[in-house]
């Protein structure tokens, strides 16, 4: 999940998602440098390890499995103990049972968005248009869970989930929330995790959301070529992908044609023809008539006209609103824009996921996103009942669903993250002529919106199989597994991807 990006004029601080959530377009807020160091806040001891078995029904056959709550330490280069990462594993017995490693994004975001919201064995439903924070937070069965076909560990970046530092804020921030630093850890807590449990044999992947996704070119590459780990193949479900890609949108066509087939597909879904061959012209439309069109500028009025007249058409916004931005539909303005008249706003992360507008008449959104807003009660109780109380790992730390606190420290505008994870990509599909790559996008996502993985994926050389790495579209948003269709077809993606390599 990541928090925020296009730097909207928003209380809410950026940086998913989901979710993982959250960032994907740049820009996250920074905590002062300068403050003195203090000493780390005393903590309730984080209890051992704690299992217990679990059974659910799967396209109608009982699945069984052992669901493990635990702990690994990380330390520094003096083997001192620095933080301890909290993780949630499903083990299914079996000979040669692959692995999967899950993480969400943010930076700030827990793991309990892949796991109870897509591939984990129990799901609770938040995310979709109408659900509410204050509905029973019910763990049923998941249908879309990868769990017959995988193991899968579910892992929480140090201040997300229980997971935390043992050192001040200082030094903390220094060892943990940057964008080189959380690769390195979080890469030596697979391999310390495959060591424990005796799996460094298995086949291994990883699937990352939001920063997650960020996060998984570069811990496949940082684990590959540092830690002697090879990974079958990777999952970035909503990837961050290109933290740039947004730029110079004055002068440069891309941060436009980035937003306009996800603001189209939330049109068409809402007008009931979103689909795979409605959207094919549109995509044909950005990367031609309309990329020339923003290039030639003034130099070419009857082309901008053209381009205006055929932008409001398929995205079936008022045309004054869309004449009056030059047919660069800025993401938080079309977000008030498009429900203006029912006097709600859309979510960054789904345009069709709404909710009153507290502030109608102030000139900027001063509400938060209304998707964010409604998944932290949701996600906390569920999860902070399964953990305590099913596994009965006992604790009365606080779990952090969504961490704002990290995401104001975070290093945002540091050179490594800003890079992207591109190279690291590139890099390591190169290495490994079998790592496989499946790149996971909801139509309607304005967060890390799809038709950026689509550019940044076709520049890329061939290095043989296309087909090694893929860009999927599902309807939905960020958060595309909400809907029960999207997840099962991503489920069937994954599984096909699976049985290659």
């Amino acid at each position: 999940m990541n928090l925020s990006r296009f730097a909207p004029v928003v209380r809410w601080v950026s940086g998913v998602v989901l979710a993982s959530v959250f960032v994907c377009l740049p820009a996250g807020l920074r905590a002062e440098d300068d403050k003195p160091a203090k000493a780390a806040p005393a903590a309730p001891s984080l209890p051992a390890d704690a299992h217990v078995a679990q059974t659910i029904t799967l396209d109608g056959k009982p699945l069984h499995y052992t669901a493990t709550v635990g702990t690994i330490q990380t330390k520094n280069g003096e083997g001192k103990a620095t933080g301890e990462v909290v993780f949630t594993s499903y083990v299914v017995e079996g000979k040669d049972r692959p692995v999967t490693f899950a993480m969400n994004g943010g930076p700030g975001a827990a793991s309990v968005y892949l796991n109870l919201g897509a591939i984990g064995p129990k799901k609770v439903a938040f995310g979709s248009e109408g659900d509410s924070p204050s509905d029973p937070a019910v763990l049923l069965d998941n249908p879309g869970t990868w769990l017959d076909f995988t193991d899968i560990v579910f892992i929480d970046p140090i201040g997300t989930g229980f997971s935390r530092s043992l050192l001040n804020e200082a030094d903390t921030k220094k060892t943990f929330y940057n964008a080189q630093s959380d690769i390195e850890y979080l890469s030596r807590v697979v391999y310390d995790w495959l060591v424990k449990n005796g799996r460094l044999s298995s086949k291994k992947y990883f699937v990352g959301e939001s920063y997650g996704g960020y996060r998984g070119p570069r811990v496949t590459h940082y684990l590959q070529t540092q830690l002697g780990v090879a990974l079958n193949g990777v999952v970035l479900v909503s990837p961050y992908l290109n933290p740039a890609i947004g730029d110079m949108g004055d002068l440069s066509p891309i941060p436009w044609m980035v937003t306009l087939p996800s603001i189209t597909a939330a049109h068409y879904e809402r007008e009931k023809k979103l689909s795979d061959a409605t959207m094919a012209p549109v995509i044909a439309y950005t990367r031609t008539e309309y990329a020339s069109a923003l290039m030639k500028g003034r130099s070419d009025q009857a082309a901008t006209d053209a381009m205006i007249a055929h932008v409001t058409e398929i995205t079936g916004l008022d045309p004054v609103f869309v004449k009056r931005s030059g047919g660069r539909l800025e993401t938080q303005a079309y977000l008030r824009e498009v429900f203006r008249a029912e006097g709600k706003l859309g979510s960054r992360y789904d345009p069709n996921v709404t909710s009153y507008d507290p502030f109608p008449n102030d000139p900027d959104q001063r509400g938060n996103d209304p998707l964010l807003e409604s998944i932290i009660a949701p996600t906390t109780t569920a999860m902070v009942n399964f953990v305590t109380q099913t596994v009965g790992w006992k604790t009365d730390a606080r779990y952090e669903a969504l961490s704002y606190d990290v995401s104001r420290a975070w290093d945002h505008g540091g050179p490594v993250l800003r890079a992207g994870a591109v190279e690291d990509l590139r890099e390591a599909v190169a290495a490994d002529p079998k790592l496989r790559v499946t790149v996971a996008h909801g139509w309607n996502d304005l967060s890390c919106p799809f038709m950026g993985s689509v550019l940044t994926v076709d520049q890329m050389p061939l290095m043989g199989d296309a087909g090694r790495v893929q860009v999927k579209m599902y309807p939905g948003g960020h958060m595309f597994y909400s809907r029960l269709s999207s997840s099962l077809a991503l489920r069937a993606d994954v599984k096909e991807m699976m049985a290659k390599h």
